[in-house]
């Protein structure tokens, strides 16, 4: 995975719902909130709703709209730009009256068609003036991008192979090339199915803003809070695997002349300061420019990666490969898996695979930035075809010329010191931005789905919210800096998080949402209805009868998807134990990699 910014970057914009200028992570007015949130709302009412929202989208910039006949994203993209205005004449044709209703409570006071709500307090601004008819406007104007767009933030947060040749170094050519293959068609299977979900319960009244949202109108409360923390805690994870990779940079970059606590506490500290940057729109313009460093690092890398191994990083983090680092074995590559390592080795190695493909995190936040959701397919099935043929060939390649001596992060493992420090100066920039953007994320995740709703805080934008923040950044970054310095092995612990986490969101979770939603769809009857005007769902039944009939629709279909929801699950567990074995077995024999030490993984 490389930097991830949803909503940064090209097609982003600002959401006009919103009281104050932020940025779209949850803080909508309060009364918004709580109708998203609702657990009274019946998936009938969510699917009613998205019916007339697709609607609307394909008669606005659908094929043959006045939009769908102008350029297209990548014509536009070669003339020198990426986005189109919508036609100035283009009306929504089902915009009925009462779209988004309140119930009235003690402090309102209805204006008309509207109701304003006094503030509770100074800390909290009054919620806006909204119509319903505005409303549904103003979310259709914060959905601005086009597809092309999305292929660049899909490829821009996942593309990020420099552990992809270290995992053919523990897989081999063949089970490497297949397992690529295998995890990189089920991650565009599960987008498919978040695809799919979104296209089916996103609306303009009630917008599916987060990977919870979704869990939320499937399963409740109870599955959105997990997915939240799981969430929240991939992300703070994220950052301590990039400061580990920095001050690994940092290492080399001074020719392990300096401590390594020394390197990573500088990386940490960097990132401490941007990270008090709030909101994602003023990074937008420097998240565009991870893509093109990480490419330019693998363009040195393959380039440079004939010299020959490094050899003096391999004997520091992997000191079995080289008893005598003065007199080398030869180069070795296999078409299976090598001799010598265990079944742990070649799980962790698989674990590179999954982290690999772990967008699936973010992409509903990518969908609910659309001008029209059903075109993500487009953008899915070509950055999957883009990243895997970038992991085959990045990794192929460094795989054949340095065989078993395959660093754990590639452009790390060339042994010309002027080509690597390019490599390392790039890819600390990278790393940072990347770690700042996670941060970022991830602070505001826990913020506004923890410290909003159990703790009662402010919005981001109070003065309070403002300290809140300044104080809460450091204390994340030391965290992160701390389990950084505890277990500074990149690959070990990039295994671990993609077992714990990154696997539960590309792989787990969406094929139990998705029988979950089915089963629910599946089991309305003709003679049940959804009554628009009174938001009353009649149903004939309920409970488990309702859900085995539902599942029973698509018997196949869903027996399928159980069955690869256990075998992700399975693979998790695997994955856990075998990266926390490896964590515990390198940290109680190998001194360059046990925690708190001036000694570099790299050498």
């Amino acid at each position: 995975m490389a930097a991830a910014f949803p909503i940064a970057a090209a097609g982003a914009a600002a959401d006009p719902r919103l009281s104050k200028e932020v940025d779209r992570l949850g803080n909508y007015p309060t009364r918004v909130q709580n109708k998203l949130h609702d657990p009274s709302i019946q998936i009938e009412e969510y699917m009613h709703f998205a019916k007339i929202s697709r609607a609307d989208e394909d008669n606005m910039y659908g094929p043959s709209s006045e939009y769908g006949k102008t350029k297209g994203p990548l014509q536009l993209f070669v003339l020198g730009g990426m986005g189109r205005k919508p036609p100035q004449d283009a009306r929504r044709s089902s915009v009925a009256s009462n779209v988004f209703t309140v119930d009235k409570k003690p402090d309102e006071k209805a204006v008309g068609d509207e109701k304003v709500r006094s503030a509770s307090s100074d800390n909290e601004s009054p919620a806006p003036v909204v119509s319903d008819e505005e409303w549904v406007r103003a979310s259709r104007a914060a959905r601005t991008a086009t597809w092309g767009a999305i292929f660049y933030l899909i490829t821009t947060d996942i593309l990020g192979p420099y552990t992809a040749p270290w995992a053919f170094s523990q897989l081999g050519y063949g089970p490497g090339v297949v397992l690529y293959t295998v995890f990189g068609v089920f991650a565009w299977y599960s987008g498919w199915q978040i695809y799919k979900m979104f296209l089916q319960l996103d609306s303009d009244r009630y917008p599916l803003k987060g990977y919870g949202d979704i869990a939320f109108r499937v399963f409740g409360a109870w599955a959105r809070h997990v997915v939240n923390v799981l969430q929240s805690f991939q992300f703070f994870l994220n950052v301590a695997l990039i400061i580990i990779g920095s001050g690994m940079s940092i290492s080399q970059m001074s020719k392990e002349k300096l401590c390594f606590i020394i390197c990573v506490l500088v990386s940490m500290l960097a990132g401490w300061l941007i990270g008090q940057i709030r909101t994602l729109q003023r990074l937008g313009w420097v998240a565009n420019l991870a893509i093109w460093l990480n490419v330019t690092v693998l363009i040195i890398t393959m380039a440079t990666v004939a010299n020959g191994p490094n050899y003096t990083a391999v004997a520091a983090s992997s000191p079995q490969l080289l008893p005598d680092p003065s007199n080398p074995a030869p180069i070795q590559k296999t078409g299976g898996s090598p001799a010598g390592l265990t079944f742990d080795d070649n799980v962790n190695g698989l674990m590179q695979a999954v982290f690999s493909y772990g967008g699936a995190t973010l992409f509903t936040e990518l969908l609910s930035e659309m001008k029209r959701p059903f075109d993500f397919w487009k953008a899915l099935l070509c950055a999957d075809l883009f990243i895997y043929c970038v992991y085959l060939l990045f990794a192929l390649e460094v795989y054949s010329f340095q065989g078993q001596y395959t660093f754990q992060s590639a452009s790390q493992g060339i042994a010309a010191y002027g080509p690597q420090t390019a490599c390392n100066a790039l890819s600390l920039i990278s790393g940072l931005i990347a770690a700042c953007l996670y941060g970022n994320i991830g602070i505001k995740v826990l913020y506004n789905n923890v410290g909003r709703e159990l703790f009662k805080w402010p919005q981001l934008e109070t003065t309070k919210g403002k300290w809140i923040w300044f104080i809460f950044v450091p204390i994340y970054w030391g965290l992160a800096f701390i389990i950084a310095m505890a277990v500074p092995q990149i690959t070990n612990f990039s295994a671990f998080v993609a077992a714990l986490c990154i696997l539960q969101f590309t792989y787990t979770f969406p094929p139990l949402i998705m029988v979950g939603f089915k089963s629910q769809r599946d089991a309305i009857l003709p003679e049940e209805s959804f009554d628009p005007n009174t938001g009353v769902v009649n149903r004939v039944d309920s409970g488990f009868k309702r859900w085995s009939r539902g599942f029973r629709k698509e018997f196949m279909w869903n027996a399928f998807d159980c069955f690869y929801f256990l075998g992700s699950l399975t693979t998790g567990v695997l994955g856990l134990y075998s990266s926390i074995k490896a964590m515990n077995h390198a940290y109680t024999t190998n001194p360059n990699l046990s925690g708190f030490t001036c000694k570099s993984p790299t050498g």
